[in-house]
């Protein structure tokens, strides 16, 4: 395996929860299922944005990739923590790129972003 994916993940998919309107929600607490997740690469891509007019955010671009010849199942609904670093947890931004095996090589490429 190559030194570029030797980072974990956990994904973190949402469980479900009725509100007071009977409507489905998102539960991102005790329901929500954790997924560990190995041999992926996850850096700051895209820069980052800043918005001061009401209260300091910051808005940071990522890329996962894993590591050809895997295909872990992230859905663009979930959420991702970074293994190793404390209280880092990244959205999902669209679809996730799924690149099967016309060419032998797998492997999914996802735009996170972490809002600080």
């Amino acid at each position: 395996m190559s030194v570029l994916y030797e980072q974990s993940i956990v994904i973190v998919r949402p469980g479900v929860r009725e509100d007071e309107y009977g409507n489905q929600k998102p539960d991102w607490g005790d329901a929500a299922e954790r997924i560990p997740v190995d041999q992926v690469n996850v850096q700051p891509s895209g820069g980052s944005t800043e918005d001061t007019d009401d209260k300091q955010v910051t808005v940071t671009g990522w890329l996962l990739i894993s590591a050809p010849g895997t295909m872990p199942d992230l859905r663009e609904t979930d959420r991702v923590e970074l293994d190793g670093v404390d209280d880092v947890v990244l959205e999902v931004t669209g679809k996730v790129g799924r690149w099967p095996v016309p060419a032998g090589v797998r492997h999914i490429e996802a735009q996170l972003k972490e809002v600080s």
